[in-house]
């Protein structure tokens, strides 16, 4: 079976690259790659070249077929959300060789003076530039080109972080590499008109309004929410992972997908919500924490093509008929659910699929001290009830 070797370049093209990705294309025969990167070579290699088809993805199983070594031409380091990882997971680490080059986030957080290991990488390459969106930190954001610096500049100032560094940084690593510092608000007032289209954008987001856990006031809602402690408990009970998905039935404000999101890099979530009033709620609260949740309306209608989810949480409809049980199917070996409810009917439910399934069922009983006259007094919030479990 032929290997599949993939060599990344930067924007100094040829005389940038080491002696094994050189070797490589020297005795290359086949080369894959975007126009501008097979450009970078410049009649450098004897190799038929090859501009990737589109769409990509449905045509690569049938590119690598036949006798004979692949190479493949890609920007900086492949891996980094790169066509590499496409490639090992569609083949399998075995047949892919990555010979990598300094990526384009190592040059940038060079150029800023910014470490690595602190700084967040954001593609906008495919995403939407919404999911750019953060409450503080730093971030290099890789962009689809030359128009999405203004984007996200706008994106910024509307969001209310107009004050954030802004740096654009162009053709990095290569001869016509170009700098440009601002803040979002002065781009996205004049944005220049001659940005490259191989860009990267440091970003340094203010004011840094960073929390580990969000109170209730930071989501646009009307009541139907989740609150603070319990949705704590519930974060723990769900146990989120890096990657994972989750399915936020009776989402309400959707304060539960978007801690989830929040968890960890690469998280993700779909929102079920039957109210369109409080869908729009959601998605603006899903907008601006910049994360990835797609809303959907109300289960278990949407539930049938939704993409399949590592846990889920109920936190509405439970009285719905058969809803917790397709959540269940839903779910592979491994899955986790949780479901909370604060009315009989509902606990009732829970009760009842405790007893079949098995898991954990908890009551959270929880107040906050409020004044009465002047002293103080307790307030008690609605109790709780979760039931949590794991697929078998």
């Amino acid at each position: 079976m032929s290997r599949i070797v993939v060599v990344g370049i930067g924007a100094d093209g040829v005389d940038g690259l080491g002696a094994q990705a050189r070797a490589e294309l020297a005795t290359a025969r086949r080369i894959y790659g975007s126009r501008r990167q097979l450009d970078l070579l410049d009649g450098a290699v004897d190799a038929t070249v090859h501009r990737w088809p589109s769409p990509l993805l449905p045509a690569l199983p049938d590119l690598f077929d036949g006798a004979g070594d692949v190479h493949v031409l890609a920007s900086g380091d492949p891996l980094l959300h790169g066509i590499g990882t496409t490639l090992i997971r569609l083949f399998g680490a075995d047949r892919v060789t990555v010979v990598p080059h300094v990526s384009a986030v190592t040059l940038a957080c060079a150029r800023m003076g910014w470490a690595v290991a602190e700084t967040e990488v954001i593609s906008l390459v495919t995403a939407a530039p919404v999911t750019a969106l953060r409450r503080g930190g730093q971030a290099i954001v890789l962009s689809a080109g030359a128009s999405t610096p203004a984007a996200l500049a706008e994106l910024l100032e509307s969001a209310g972080r107009g004050d954030s560094a802004f740096t654009v940084l162009e053709q990095l690593g290569g001869p016509a590499e170009r700098r440009r510092d601002s803040d979002a608000r002065a781009w996205a007032h004049e944005a220049p008109g001659d940005v490259d289209d191989l860009n990267v954008i440091a970003v340094r987001y203010l004011p840094d309004e960073r929390v580990s856990a969000l109170p209730d006031d930071a989501f646009d809602h009307d009541g139907q929410i989740t609150k603070a402690d319990i949705r704590a408990l519930t974060l723990l009970a769900l146990n989120p992972r890096p990657g994972q998905r989750l399915w936020d039935v009776g989402a309400g404000a959707g304060s539960i997908a978007v801690e989830w999101c929040r968890s960890w890099r690469q998280c993700t979530a779909v929102a079920f919500e039957r109210d369109e009033q409080r869908r729009n709620r959601l998605s603006r609260n899903v907008d601006n924490f910049g994360v990835r949740v797609e809303v959907r309306g109300g289960a278990p209608a949407a539930l049938a093509d939704a993409p399949i989810p590592d846990a889920v949480f109920v936190g509405g409809g439970l009285t719905e008929p058969g809803l917790l049980h397709e959540c269940l199917d839903a779910l592979a070996s491994g899955g986790r659910l949780v479901a909370n409810a604060v009315t009989v009917e509902s606990e009732a439910i829970l009760a009842q699929a405790f007893s079949e399934y098995g898991g954990e069922l908890r009551r959270f009983q929880h107040a906050q001290a409020a004044p009465l006259g002047s002293l103080t007094t307790w307030r008690a919030h609605h109790p709780i009830t979760q039931w949590a479990v794991t697929v078998p």
